[in-house]
């Protein structure tokens, strides 16, 4: 059993140290969400929900594509949604060839409460943007492996990244994208590209 937590064996083990750091990076994300939760009285995946369906297109603001995208139950969607729409931050917009389903689209209110709320990175995106860009592609490079792994290991989904695309392929050591017919340097691949498409088994 690898506990990072003991501080003798964190102190002791470089794979523990970073572990542990990860681990302390994750709180920040949660303690700015937070903040900006409670100012709006909503849920930090609330928040997360409508930021998700502003950015992307129609066809994944379905409470089943939002349940993989972060990994949720779709009843706990289901019940944030709900709660969306008591606020009138949301509206559901009925499909025109099924009835009984229909995608997710944010109202004028729900864009305030976007514009009031997805800055709660900007402190993270502040130090990033002033650390030397040599270090920042080391970093995105070391990043996106991770998440490559990660997903492989099935715990965390990463639907639209170039890694699980069918245009990206991997020669001579080069990642390149067969749908722009380019090569991809580390600072070109993307964690969620609208263009993607699911790489066939």
């Amino acid at each position: 059993m690898k506990n990072i937590f003991d501080l003798e064996t964190q102190n002791d083990s470089l794979d523990a140290k970073i572990t542990a750091g990860f681990e302390r990076l994750s709180q920040v994300f949660r303690v700015l969400l937070w903040e900006k939760a409670k100012n709006n009285d909503l849920s930090p995946i609330q928040i997360q929900l409508l930021i998700f369906i502003k950015y992307h297109s129609a066809n994944k603001a379905t409470v089943s594509y939002l349940a993989k995208e972060f990994n949720l139950a779709k009843a706990t969607v289901s019940d944030s949604i709900r709660v969306l729409e008591q606020k009138k931050y949301i509206t559901k917009v009925p499909h025109t060839e099924d009835s009984r389903s229909s995608t997710i689209a944010l109202t004028p209110e729900g864009i305030q409460v976007v514009d009031l709320t997805e800055n709660f990175t900007d402190p993270v995106y502040d130090i990033i943007a002033s650390t030397a860009e040599k270090d920042k592609i080391i970093l995105w490079r070391s990043i996106t492996s991770f998440i490559q792994q990660l997903n492989h290991i099935q715990i965390i989904s990463a639907q639209n990244s170039c890694s699980t695309c069918d245009y990206f392929e991997q020669e001579n050591g080069s990642n390149h994208c067969r749908l722009l017919q380019i090569r991809l340097k580390t600072e070109d691949i993307k964690l969620d590209c609208q263009e993607h498409k699911p790489a066939r088994l």
